[in-house]
């Protein structure tokens, strides 16, 4: 029997290169052959989306390709790597236009500090999409510290 791959579509940004996120992926691919697609929407921080809507836009692809360089070493068939739509429900509806997906895996903060948990997104695409859509809740991350200028040596 000719098992085909599923493609499943992995929608993140805080926690797109989460631990907890690769474990399940990784997981669900020993199961069966697995396509991924990572979206990473473009969600500008605070509010920069105010003055310019593509202000997330730098921010996004720099963290979908750290997440894609730690999903593929981690052994994971991504096949292909999306910067969104700021709005994450638009992001996802754009990439279901122009792809065939079988899946769509939300990746989320927890409740208390998640602000897509706050929106309802998983929620809200099992209402829109007639496709499955999982969660995954990874640990938040600290932030990286600001860089700590040089001090100038007194000579």
């Amino acid at each position: 029997m000719n098992q085909s791959k599923q493609k499943i579509l992995v929608v993140a940004n805080r926690t797109a290169d989460s631990p907890e996120l690769i474990a399940a992926l990784r997981e669900r691919a020993a199961r069966s052959p697995l396509g991924f697609t990572l979206l990473v929407p473009a969600v500008p921080h605070g509010l920069a989306w105010a003055a310019d809507m593509k202000a997330g836009w730098a921010e996004a692809v720099a963290r979908a390709e750290g997440a894609a360089g730690r999903m593929r070493e981690s052994g994971l068939a991504l096949e292909e790597v999306i910067v969104g739509d700021p709005d994450p429900v638009a992001a996802v509806g754009d990439a279901l236009h122009a792809r065939e997906f079988d899946e769509v895996v939300v990746s989320v903060l927890p409740r208390t500090i998640s602000r897509w948990l706050a929106l309802g997104l998983p929620a809200r695409l099992r209402r829109t999409i007639d496709l499955p859509v999982a969660q995954v809740t990874a640990q938040a991350q600290p932030q990286p510290a600001a860089p700590v200028a040089p001090q100038a040596i007194a000579a």
